[in-house]
């Protein structure tokens, strides 16, 4: 889902593909240097009411980068746990989208974890005379929803048998379960549906972060969905699919409902949060960016 460029769209003017200047940039570099999160508005409490929490997804963001030039997996499948939350917080409509990131959400999870299951010898229920040690790390991660996927119960592992996304790509290479010519199931394809989604909520927020035009008028997140949509995902979905986004773009509540998901009551108040979120998202993306690169994984089918 990453585009050839930040830029916007190059082709433009066709039925489903609009002239587009909202995401108009100044040429960057491919992988912007990093630097550190900025403080983001005291968040002490929960927002009540609600399933999705800024705070949280803030937190999982930044665990998720603790190793340097890699993106630990855990905490980056927690920030999408989050995001969902949020997608889901949205209407029913965005069930379009949510449905299909679950999906590769938790096929990361359980391949991660079979492949953790091999290396350690362990065929399905766990050895409950192991050590300690080895127990509830994996329980403690692994969702209800993973049983329908496999035929197998969630295996209790070591910490060490977490792995991020770096080591996820190396193992797979190894093992020759990417291919480049032709679509696989693989947690490396599956990786980069998710990069690419991630692209078109950073860029729907960072829309929202945004402030009025000349004439005083914000875009309504309808528009700013369906503009982060062209950049990110519209290129690499079919005509039919494009044409059944534009029922969610329309079904998508106001502006302040997105306020209230961060707990703000104003544009102003929402607004340094927004910054914060945008930002962390811009370095797990520029980071996992740059580990498909390396491999040519780009564009995978």
């Amino acid at each position: 889902m990453y585009l050839h460029s930040h830029t916007g769209l190059t082709d433009c003017g066709d039925s489903w593909q609009p002239c587009l200047t909202f995401f108009h940039r100044k040429p960057e570099p491919p992988f912007p240097e990093e630097a550190e999160l900025p403080k983001a508005p005291p968040l002490t409490e929960e927002c009540p009411g609600q399933s999705f929490q800024a705070r949280h997804l803030l937190a999982y963001l930044k665990s998720s980068m603790a190793s340097a030039d890699d993106v630990m997996l855990e905490p980056y499948l927690q920030s999408w746990d989050e995001l969902l939350n949020f997608m889901e917080s949205l209407g029913t409509m965005v069930s379009f989208f949510s449905d299909k990131v679950k999906e590769k959400v938790i096929l990361i999870r359980v391949l991660s974890l079979k492949r953790d299951l091999e290396a350690h010898g362990k065929r399905g229920t766990a050895d409950k005379s192991g050590p300690q040690s080895e127990v509830n790390v994996a329980q403690r991660n692994c969702p209800d929803d993973m049983k329908l996927l496999g035929d197998f119960s969630c295996p209790v592992l070591p910490l060490e048998a977490l792995r991020s996304i770096r080591s996820m790509v190396d193992a797979e290479l190894k093992e020759g379960v990417v291919d480049f010519s032709r679509r696989t199931e693989s947690g490396c394809r599956t990786l980069l549906r998710l990069h690419r989604s991630l692209l078109w909520l950073k860029l729907m927020l960072e829309g929202l972060a945004e402030g009025p035009d000349s004439d005083g008028r914000y875009r309504t997140p309808g528009e700013l969905s369906r503009a982060a949509y062209m950049v990110a995902l519209a290129p690499h979905h079919p005509w039919v699919l494009r044409q059944a986004a534009e029922f969610l773009f329309l079904a998508l509540p106001d502006r302040p409902f997105f306020l209230r998901l961060v707990c703000a009551r104003s544009q102003r108040e929402a607004t340094p949060l927004l910054h914060a979120i945008i930002h962390a998202l811009e370095l797990v993306h520029s980071r996992t960016q740059r580990i498909l690169a390396e491999h040519g994984m780009l564009e995978l089918p």
